[in-house]
């Protein structure tokens, strides 16, 4: 993003839609958008309309209550509409993130970007309609803010998501764990008594943001993976106040400074895991102007335990632990971060045919790979990992407690783990594998003939072709 896109101007109307519209019309077309048109108070109503609906639509919301500016949420609910979005099959979606990783495809700069159509300068922030999204957090968010900045010593840029709380039209505090690469570059710029120039980018390509959420080294350029993921160089625009390179299509972007000098208490926040957390303080970021295109509408992600905010975590986390796992672990196959682990702690691990300590050697790879993670299940390839009702089948016939449950005390956790006591938690390994020895009846699953099947499935394809079987 920041120096290593190819030095070329390039229109923006070559190539292929990459602002998030085209995943809008899209799912207008197959009836899951739900558009309301009539007026939404962004104080609590926004988000009940997004909860009630995370599971089920997204929402496109036209008239907020103050504003002349629509939102829209609920975007990437659940892996179909991500596999939508990255225009592969629901299966291919981890092994397109990894191949993204590994043929990464360098962005262009182009010309009159569609996100700087309009310039705000002072007051910027009094012009987005930004949520109070719960009861007890203490005013309103932007949680759907993809940060871009660079490294004040190498150069080298990065984009990740973290949270904005709105303090005034030109100030909010940021709130990023301390060992984030924001967090890292922030309080460099701070040791050299300098602020960290960033840019806020809200309602990019969904494929922008799924890889923006890559768990990549320091220095790797998430939007080269995003490249490969569209087949074409993302196209970048300069922002008007630094040399930081956005996405040239988004809806808004907001240019600032991150102060990692001047802390700010924060209160209750809302997490992943859908209680609230006291993190004590955040700090500050100052906004000098503002971009957007000209009709342009704010992306929100409904923060704490919702579908958008779980698969967007969920999804690329799994992506980055397979490109670690598949280092040491030659027969590892899916991997998948659940649902019912919030998206964050419980991880599945998919190996085929698995050699005597190689599920004990997976669990070790997670947790040492992120510290959020603290369940780890490891299943035989028969077993689809992100099918929990299969995993937890697997648990029940194929593990026996007293061998097969590994419990560790005492391992770094993240700070937003609900259970961590000076940031350390009791984490654990299960292994759901066969076991030949276990059963003399061996673990094949007891059905009719596949030729059976297909004759049924033909009788049914007559009588039922709304249905799929």
């Amino acid at each position: 993003m920041t120096g290593h896109a190819a030095n070329q101007s390039a229109s923006v109307s070559q190539g292929q839609d990459q602002s998030c519209r085209s995943m809008l019309a899209a799912l207008a077309a197959q009836g899951e958008l739900l558009v309301v048109d009539q007026e939404i108070d962004p104080v609590f109503d926004l988000s009940a309309l997004l909860s009630l609906t995370h599971e089920t639509c997204a929402v496109q919301a036209n008239r907020i209550k103050g504003y002349d500016m629509p939102v829209f949420g609920n975007l990437l609910a659940d892996l179909d509409r991500i596999a939508m979005a990255m225009n592969v099959p629901r299966e291919n979606i981890q092994s397109a993130l990894l191949g993204s990783i590994k043929t990464p495809i360098a962005p262009v700069v182009i010309d009159n970007p569609p996100v700087q159509e309009k310039l705000f300068e002072g007051g910027v922030l009094a012009h987005l309609p930004v949520p109070t999204f719960f009861s007890q957090e203490t005013g309103p968010y932007i949680s759907a803010g993809l940060m871009i900045a660079r490294d004040p010593e190498t150069g080298l840029g990065n984009a990740s998501y973290a949270r904005l709380k709105i303090l005034g039209p030109n100030e909010a505090l940021i709130g990023i764990a301390p060992n984030h690469h924001l967090a890292i570059m922030a309080r460099k710029a701070a040791d050299k008594g300098e602020t960290l120039p960033f840019a806020v980018v809200l309602g990019a390509h969904p494929i922008i943001q799924l890889a923006a959420c890559l768990y990549l080294g320091l220095g790797d350029d998430e939007m080269h993976c995003a490249g490969a993921l569209f087949g074409e160089p993302v196209r970048m625009a300069r922002c008007r106040t630094s040399d930081i390179l956005v996405p040239a299509e988004a809806e808004i972007v907001i240019e600032g400074q991150i102060h990692a000098d001047k802390t700010i208490v924060e209160g209750l926040v809302s997490e992943y895991h859908g209680m609230y957390e006291n993190y004590g303080t955040g700090v500050l970021a100052t906004f000098d102007c503002m971009t957007t295109r000209a009709d342009a509408m704010m992306q929100v992600i409904l923060p704490g335990y919702h579908a958008e905010h779980i698969y967007l975590g969920a999804v690329p986390i799994a992506a980055s632990l397979k490109a670690q796992l598949a280092r040491v672990i030659l027969n590892v196959g899916e991997v998948a971060v659940t649902a019912s682990g919030c998206g964050r702690n419980n991880v599945v691990v998919q190996i085929n045919r698995p050699r005597p300590g190689q599920a004990r050697r997976a669990m070790a790879v997670c947790w040492g790979a992120v510290s959020i993670i603290k369940n780890v299940t490891i299943v035989d390839a028969d077993v689809d990992p992100w099918d929990l009702n299969a995993v937890e089948l697997a648990k029940s016939t194929r593990m026996r407690a007293e061998r097969d449950i590994l419990i560790i005390k005492d391992l770094p956790a993240d700070r937003s783990e609900p259970q961590e006591d000076g940031f350390m938690v009791a984490k654990v390994g299960y292994d759901a594998t066969c076991r030949p020895s276990d059963r003399k009846e061996g673990y094949d699953k007891a059905a009719p003939p596949a030729a059976s099947y297909e004759r049924m499935r033909a009788l049914l394809a007559d009588a039922m072709p709304e249905v799929s079987f």
